[in-house]
């Protein structure tokens, strides 16, 4: 573990010298050189991710796949979402828009006296060795992204944002982050809020994403793959994420015979919460995917990055 972590603090610090502090030293930038070697850390944990996903899980694709892939433009536009966010690209968007609304927001709540809640202190002893708190802290993350994610399937406006990242019918490695900005962003946001109020550390925050990351990008794979019976119940397989994504089930529910929005397996590293509140389907399948309204009705998603951008915000206004 010694070396792992030596390892990427060395290819932190180069990258950092080598290209973004001249970078950021040209553009007249030099004041922000402690938020941009922040920023080179998440950038080598993209990589880094790029790099399991090309050489892991990519050969799993191909060794066994669901379907062939005949719609590589599709694909490729989930590839760019991917570089957006894996590359940093999202986060210095947001620093330079929304983080410091959000800081000064979360100052005046302090000043106001909201506390922070220490997981890792509530069992002194127990909590406060690294592994047990950083677990605890992966399952509260995860209890919130339930939630998220039910929202996101629930509420008619938030739907019209998080549908794109459904639309995608030829789901791969590449599909986790095929998601319309403002919907990365609100999300962001909520999950940044809830890791300064439980006192998430730095480094173990970015643990956190990169894990969740690469699981996400395995549970979109393009592969038949299950965890059995028993591990189905433990972590999130493609097959149980697949099942969500699957056209006409995964996104809707059915009331008094009529389809409304709702949904299954909402759980984004853990079936628990979808097995606590009645929302996990264990159906050994792996069906198609997509929206109904796409496939019964030929509605527009879009094919390129800022095309789809475009059609979540007219969905958004109720013109799309």
């Amino acid at each position: 573990m010694d070396f792992l972590i030596d390892l990427f603090e060395w290819l932190q610090q180069t990258l950092y010298e080598v290209l973004v502090q001249p970078v950021a030293f040209a553009a007249g930038l030099g004041h922000l050189l402690e938020k941009a070697y922040e920023g080179t850390g998440w950038v080598v944990v993209g990589l880094l991710q790029l790099l399991v996903m090309l050489a892991v899980i990519g050969p799993m694709q191909r060794r066994w796949p669901v379907e062939p892939v005949t719609d590589r433009l599709a694909v490729w536009a989930d590839v760019v979402y991917t570089l957006v966010h894996r590359l940093g690209l999202f986060k210095l968007g947001m620093f330079f828009t929304f983080d410091y609304a959000f800081e000064q927001g979360l100052g005046s709540l302090r000043a106001m006296g909201l506390p922070t809640l220490h997981l890792d202190g509530l069992w002194p002893g127990v909590t406060d060795l690294a592994w047990v708190s950083f677990v605890g802290y992966l399952v509260v993350f995860d209890f919130v992204n339930y939630w998220i994610h039910r929202a996101q399937h629930q509420s008619n406006t938030w739907w019209a944002l998080h549908s794109l990242h459904h639309s995608q019918r030829q789901m791969t490695m590449w599909s986790d982050n095929r998601n319309h900005l403002l919907d990365d962003i609100v999300t962001s946001l909520v999950l940044s809020a809830v890791a300064v109020l439980i006192g998430v550390g730095p480094a173990q925050f970015v643990a956190l994403v990169a894990i969740g990351q690469l699981s996400e990008n395995f549970q979109h794979a393009n592969v038949r793959i299950w965890f059995g019976r028993i591990g189905e119940r433990l972590w999130v397989s493609p097959r149980f994420h697949r099942r969500h994504h699957s056209i006409g089930i995964g996104h809707e529910s059915e009331v008094q015979g009529r389809k409304v929005l709702g949904g299954c397996n909402f759980g984004v590293l853990l079936p628990w919460w979808d097995m606590l509140f009645g929302t996990a389907d264990f159906k050994l399948r792996f069906d198609a995917t997509g929206v109904r309204d796409q496939v019964e009705q030929g509605r527009d998603y879009g094919v390129s990055f800022w095309a789809q951008q475009r059609q979540g915000l007219l969905r958004l206004l109720g013109r799309g």
